[in-house]
């Protein structure tokens, strides 16, 4: 018998994967809040509110998580200032929960915040999500004060400091060593320009 694994990577939000477990995600949410089932023109509305516009490089990316090749994972974060990325639409899809694809999931958000230059993570929950509150406080996330906006979608807040990403790996030997690119003529974006 196979073991299946996951793989988690960035994938654009709007691509078929992508759209289908966001959809999903705020079927869940919003059904859980209103104690019923969201109804499809609910959902559409829900999402057209909330475009992921901004998880998308250079100010945040979205990542897909697969399960046996299947997709079934999904997260976004966005750059709030130059260290911190909020994290944002993180689900995993019931069939799927309880085989580490939330670990995986946070572990390629925290490396993809690294990339962005972000050395803090934080996010905003209800206090009915409570597998995800589990999920955040098992992977090191600690309640912090209020950030943004309070409303009835943002109960409890969490953050989490990150540590340097880890070092690549030694080259083999007789590998041929990787050069260092020549400096660019403009600073780069998230240099602070």
């Amino acid at each position: 018998m196979s073991r299946q694994t996951w793989s988690v990577g960035p994938e654009h939000f709007a691509t078929a994967d992508a759209a289908r477990l966001r959809l999903a995600y705020y079927a869940e949410v919003a059904g859980r809040y209103w104690g019923r089932p969201a109804t499809e023109a609910e959902i559409a509305r829900g999402l057209a509110e909330d475009p992921p516009d901004a998880l998308a490089p250079p100010t945040g990316e979205f990542v897909v998580g697969r399960y046996g090749g299947e997709a079934a994972c999904c997260g976004g974060l966005r750059l709030l200032d130059a260290g911190t990325a909020e994290l944002t639409r993180v689900y995993v899809s019931p069939a799927a929960r309880g085989t580490g694809g939330g670990g995986a999931l946070l572990a390629a958000l925290a490396e993809a915040a690294r990339r962005l230059g972000a050395h803090r993570l934080v996010l905003d929950t209800r206090l009915d999500l409570v597998e995800a509150r589990g999920l955040y406080v098992k992977h090191g996330f600690r309640e912090i004060p209020a950030y943004g906006e309070p409303g009835p979608y943002s109960q409890i807040w969490y953050g989490k400091e990150l540590g340097a990403p880890a070092p690549a790996p030694a080259p083999a030997p007789g590998a041929a060593r990787p050069t260092r690119p020549a400096p660019a003529s403009a600073p780069h974006p998230r240099d602070g320009q």
